[in-house]
């Protein structure tokens, strides 16, 4: 009988990689995969972009139970763009248990309908999962899974009574996950993990792939050595941090003031804001990304050939997940450092490193080779990628090689499009149904650029 059960999840897991285009898992994905079926309290420490989420996600499909309609496994994440993250990929795999996520900043009658139909697997942040619990919106009696992702995120944004409120009220839990980036996260009392089985991978995987180079500007304030330096990229894509809302805003109205097509990223934006920069900067509609340390993990974002320092962050802890950004997975990758010539580097700066010196004069970057059209339609309205696929081609005239990503939400959808049949484009398809209804299809809409001086 446990051949025959081994044998059925060896084929689950390799169904699942096919739905997931990945051929085989790394040496932390097996490691975690079998001491998460096995063991009861387990901690996870690897490197941002290793690949964690499908590591805890593979065994809790075979941890569920078909037979069970309640939510069986509860996620607990920091941020709401690490939610959507772990539900597309559970989404991708392709199994049969339904899925759903709670999160802050919208209205919450959408999650109580979806919870009146219970998903075996519940994925949430700390404050929303809170209020659900004390609406009693759902059942906690069948939860056998706890898993907390970014655990050392989630203690330094301040969530400690959430959770601790959340794990009180979870009184069946058969199996405790944690995962950090980092290898020292303290685990609180709450938590109640009892000699965790610990998998520490945050030495072994990093990559001696990372280059850093140091860009010394003269003046205090280095927006013009930023702006050079992005045009010696040769229009690579790049992440751009700073350690404020505020100076996100400013630098990115004042790059696209010299000419180059920026936009910002932080934690203050409306999250429709947020969701819409973070696909358009993944299809390519956006090169640079002038951020906080919201973007540094746990979002679902390309692979950066670039990332620019033009702020260092206080915490050595957080300059290795900025950096986590690129040279990830053994691929190659530059972290380049912006400092005015007479400030220090912190302790945590390795010494000699190779400066920079950035030639002036560089033509500008290309601009976005893609823009995003945004349709008022997704899968509660029955449409998918292969329909949009169909009408633009068709309709729209379009050949394959014109579409980009597609990301098909509930109730709207977002494809990339190449820029030069953008126009063409939607005056083909201004009269067209699609599916038999008709849809508003335009340019997805951007933030404004008027900013106060700062």
């Amino acid at each position: 009988m446990s051949y025959l059960c081994s044998m059925k999840a060896e084929s689950t897991d390799k169904n699942i990689l096919t739905n997931l285009g990945i051929g085989v898992l790394n040496e932390m994905q097996v490691a975690a995969r079998n001491t998460i079926l096995k063991e009861q309290h387990i901690m996870l420490l690897s490197p941002t972009g290793t690949g964690k989420t499908l590591a805890f996600l593979l065994p809790i499909v075979q941890l569920l139970d078909d037979n069970t309609p309640k939510v069986q496994c509860l996620i607990v994440v920091p941020s709401r763009e690490l939610a959507l993250q772990i539900e597309q990929v559970w989404k991708k795999m392709g199994t049969r248990f339904k899925v759903n996520v709670c999160y802050g900043g919208h209205a919450i009658e959408t999650e109580l309908k979806n919870l009146s139909s219970p998903p075996a697997l519940l994925i949430g942040t700390p404050g929303r999962l809170r209020d659900h619990l004390e609406r009693e919106s759902f059942d906690t009696d069948a939860i056998k899974i706890l898993v907390l992702d970014e655990f050392d995120k989630s203690l330094q944004l301040g969530f400690h009574d959430d959770m601790s409120a959340i794990i009180s009220q979870l009184p069946h839990l058969q199996k405790r996950v944690l995962l950090s980036a980092t290898s020292d996260v303290e685990i609180p009392d709450f938590v109640a993990m009892q000699s965790p089985v610990t998998l520490d991978y945050t030495e072994e995987e990093k990559s001696d792939a990372l280059s850093l180079q140091l860009v010394l500007s003269p003046e205090k304030d280095k927006i013009e050595s930023l702006f050079q330096l992005i045009c010696s990229l040769d229009s690579g894509p790049a992440l751009i941090f700073c350690n404020h809302r505020e100076v996100t805003e400013r630098v990115s109205d004042l790059l696209n003031k010299k000419g180059i097509y920026a936009r910002y990223y932080h934690g203050g934006m409306d999250q429709d804001d947020r969701e819409r920069i973070l696909i358009q900067f993944r299809n390519g509609s956006i090169n640079y990304l002038v951020t906080t340390d919201l973007a540094a993990r746990g979002l679902d974002i390309p692979e950066m050939n670039h990332v620019i320092h033009y702020h260092l962050p206080a915490k050595e802890s957080e300059f290795v997940h900025r950096n986590g950004r690129t040279a990830r997975m053994h691929a190659s990758g530059t972290a380049y450092i912006i400092l005015f010539k007479d400030d220090k580097t912190p302790d945590y700066i390795p010494d000699g490193i190779g400066i920079l010196k950035v030639k002036e004069g560089r033509p500008l970057p290309a601009r976005p080779e893609y823009q995003t059209i945004y349709i008022s339609g997704g899968k509660k309205n029955k449409l998918n990628r292969i329909d949009i696929v169909g009408f633009f081609i068709q309709k729209g005239k379009l050949d394959k090689s014109d579409l980009g990503l597609i990301e098909v939400k509930d109730y709207i959808s977002f494809v990339a499009i190449r820029t030069a049949v953008v126009n063409s484009l939607l005056a083909n398809v201004r009269d067209e149904k699609m599916k038999g209804k008709k849809y508003k299809i335009e340019v997805a809409r951007d933030l404004p650029r008027e900013y106060p001086a700062i």
